[in-house]
């Protein structure tokens, strides 16, 4: 069963996955779990992220949304925003939103991180990663935008949370990707259910990418509510944020043409409110999405988040009432709305609600 594991063994540890290591034979098992973990932190940035975080940073207003969005769109960068932002508890409670994280950075922390990681480009495979950087990023942003749809529809208003945890949701993969090369099932996923390949690996390796994942999050220490949802993302009884990632990636299987269990994704979808009808509105609409947008005389340039954050200010919030309604901190709202400026030319926050409104956007 997909939750055994973590219930019964409560947190998993480093030492736990080791002990696992030792006991196939493995030579220096510490050691070898010490480097796949590192690895991962040095996993590549994509070259147009690196590039994208230079413009943004160093312009003479350095435009923080954009540097948000960025980091957002690639793993490298938000495993990394996210691992720096939580390092010796800077900030209580943790930070588990990009957003947040870049708050806390600032822009020429995130210069920083961008310019001295490894890098890739498009259709490399990259320093003998065998699973290839780019489709890794690939799923992590489908998996993304299928949880922000769900989000929206089920009215789920952690965004920044659940944007950052359904990207980092397989970062298990890539520890044992270089633990086990070689190990193909990963490969499979067009006739094999994500569970089914959980499976495999429990019974193959004696550990699965879920619970490498957690243990990943908290090493890095990243809130624990991260954590959970990344190590139980595949439990049959998941909840919340978990069962939120567990059901977008389900969904960006499913758009990717890849075998999925429907009673599975039903059962997710049911626990966290999402019913067969809005299931089947958005297994349709998803796909179209990217596609509809190209049509429209002229398209909105807006996040999800940047949105909300107008129709907010539209209905006479201020700052400290809309960051209470989205659950982020006011700086995060100053974020999201110096961003809406420089994207439609605002100079304050009444002309920018006009602009919305004129242009049909709210």
């Amino acid at each position: 069963m997909a939750g055994t594991t973590t219930r019964s063994s409560g947190r998993a540890s480093a030492a736990d996955l080791a002990s696992k290591e030792s006991s196939r034979g493995a030579p220096a098992p510490g050691s070898r779990l010490a480097e796949a973990f590192e690895a991962v932190e040095r996993f590549p940035v994509l070259i147009e992220s690196r590039e994208r975080v230079i413009a943004a940073a160093t312009a003479d207003t350095a435009r923080v949304g954009e540097l948000v969005e960025t980091v957002e769109a690639d793993v490298a960068l938000a495993i990394s925003v996210l691992r720096f932002a939580n390092r010796g508890g800077m900030t209580a409670g943790g930070v588990a939103g990009i957003p947040d994280a870049v708050d806390v950075l600032k822009p020429s922390g995130v210069l920083a991180i961008a310019g001295t990681a490894p890098s890739f480009d498009f259709f490399e495979s990259n320093g003998g990663w065998e699973l290839k950087p780019e489709r890794f990023r690939v799923h992590a942003l489908a998996t993304q935008r299928a949880a922000d749809q769900i989000g929206r529809a089920v009215g789920w208003v952690e965004r920044d949370e659940l944007a950052a945890a359904a990207l980092l949701h397989d970062v298990g993969r890539l520890v044992i990707s270089r633990l086990h090369p070689g190990y193909k099932v990963y490969f499979d996923a067009a006739s094999r259910t994500p569970e089914q390949r959980l499976r495999d690996e429990r019974e193959q390796l004696g550990i699965d990418h879920s619970l490498v994942g957690g243990v990943l999050a908290r090493r890095w220490n990243l809130p624990q509510r991260l954590a959970v949802a990344i190590e139980r993302h595949h439990a049959e009884d998941a909840e919340g944020l978990a069962a939120m990632v567990s059901a977008a990636d389900m969904v960006a299987h499913y758009t990717n043409g890849e075998a999925i269990s429907p009673e599975r994704l039903t059962a997710s979808c049911e626990r966290i409110g999402l019913g067969p009808e809005a299931l089947r509105d958005l297994l349709y609409e998803l796909p179209l999405a990217a596609s509809e947008a190209g049509r429209i005389s002229e398209p909105c340039p807006l996040s999800v988040r940047e949105l909300d954050v107008l129709r907010h200010l539209s209905e006479g919030m201020v700052y400290k009432q809309i960051a209470t309604e989205m659950h982020l901190s006011v700086s995060t709202i100053r974020t999201h709305l110096h961003n809406v400026y420089g994207k439609i030319g605002a100079v304050d926050r009444a002309q920018a609600v006009l602009t919305a409104r004129d242009r049909g956007w709210i």
